[in-house]
C-alpha cells in the first residue's frame, strides 16, 4: 500500500473538491475495516485516502416523519444499540449487532458495508428487505437509488467512491401492521461470517399478509430477493403454518448459493435457507399478531 497523501475534509463540498482534484486516484475512508485490508493485499488501489470519519455533516442518524436517515459516518454499534431503532426496525438493529466484534461495530459504518458490495453483508441484507434507499452526491448531481440497485457484481458497487459520496441511507418508517425481522445461521454466535442470512418485511392487515419483501445472502452476487417467494406471501393467512413453510421452500429453490469450503455445499445452504425463512416468517407473523 503506497499512498501519496492522507486528507481530512471538514464538510461535503470540500470532500467533493478533493475527489475531483485527485481525478479518480483518491478513495474515501471512514471505518476502513474493509478498504484498508483490500489496499494492503492489492485488492483495491488508491494514491490518497480521504478520511470522512470526522465530518460532522456525515455523523449520526435521525428519525424523521416518514424515514430513518442514517448518515454515512454512522456505525453498526450506534444503530444496534439505539432503543428506537430496535423497536421500529428490529431487523436492522439485529443485523448491525451481528457484524464482527464490538470493536469492529464501533468503527465499521453501514455506508461502507453497502459500498463494499459483499452479498453476505448483514446490514445490507436488512436494508434491502426494508426497502431502503441511498442518497449519493457527486459534483453537481444528487441521486436516490434503492440499495439493491447498487450492486453490479461480487464486491463491485455502482457507487464510485473515488468520485462520489454515499451521504445517507434512508429507511421508510414502518406503517401500521408492518413488521420486520432478521436472522442468520453461522458456525458460531459471534465473530463469524454467516453461512446464510436473511431479512424480511411484511405488510399485514386483518390477519393476512398484504405484501412482503425478502432479502437473502450470500446466495447471489448481491442481497437476493426471491420474487416467487414474495409473490406467495400475498394473501397468506398469518395462522397458516403450512403456507409459511411453503414460502420457505420456494425461497430455498430460488436461491443459487455456490459450493464453498467455508460455508458448505449449495444443497446444504438451500436447506438452511428454507428453515431460516420459515423461522423468520413465524417470528414476523407472531409480532404482527401481537400488534394487531
Amino acid at each position: 500500500m503506497n499512498l501519496r497523501d492522507y486528507l481530512v475534509p471538514h464538510h461535503i463540498e470540500e470532500c467533493l473538491d478533493m475527489l475531483s482534484g485527485w481525478e479518480g486516484r483518491g478513495r474515501l475512508v471512514a471505518g476502513g475495516t474493509d478498504l484498508v485490508s483490500n489496499l494492503e493485499y492489492g485488492k483495491a488501489h488508491a494514491e490518497t485516502l480521504i478520511d470522512i470519519s470526522s465530518m460532522e455533516d456525515l455523523m449520526g442518524f435521525e428519525i424523521q416523519d416518514h424515514e430513518l436517515v442514517i448518515r454515512a459516518g454512522t456505525t453498526h454499534g450506534q444503530i444496534s444499540a439505539d432503543p428506537r431503532i430496535r423497536q421500529l426496525w428490529p431487523a436492522l438493529a439485529k443485523a448491525c449487532g451481528s457484524v464482527g466484534s464490538p470493536q469492529i461495530r464501533n468503527v465499521a459504518t453501514l455506508a461502507g458495508n453497502v459500498v463494499n458490495a459483499q452479498p453476505a453483508a448483514d446490514s445490507a441484507v436488512a436494508l434491502v428487505a426494508l426497502g431502503a434507499q441511498a442518497e449519493i452526491l457527486s459534483p453537481g448531481a444528487r441521486r436516490l437509488e434503492p440499495i439493491e440497485n447498487l450492486y453490479q457484481g461480487l464486491g463491485q458497487s455502482t457507487i464510485d467512491s473515488s468520485r462520489e459520496i454515499l451521504v445517507t441511507l434512508r429507511v421508510p418508517v414502518p406503517g401500521e401492521g408492518e413488521v420486520n425481522v432478521y436472522g442468520r445461521i453461522s458456525p458460531r454466535n459471534s465473530l463469524c461470517l454467516p453461512i446464510v442470512n436473511a431479512a424480511l418485511s411484511l405488510k399485514t392487515m386483518a390477519g393476512k399478509v398484504l405484501s412482503g419483501r425478502i432479502a437473502m445472502g450470500p446466495v447471489s452476487d448481491r442481497p437476493f430477493r426471491p420474487s416467487r417467494a414474495e409473490a406467495a406471501l400475498q394473501g397468506l393467512a398469518l395462522h397458516d403454518r403450512e403456507a409459511l413453510s411453503e414460502v420457505g421452500r420456494i425461497a430455498g429453490e430460488e436461491a443459487n448459493p455456490r459450493d464453498s469450503c467455508l460455508r458448505g455445499c449449495s444443497d446444504y445452504r438451500r436447506q438452511l435457507l428454507r428453515v431460516l425463512i420459515r423461522t423468520l416468517l413465524e417470528d414476523a407473523v407472531s409480532r404482527a399478531a401481537k400488534e394487531a
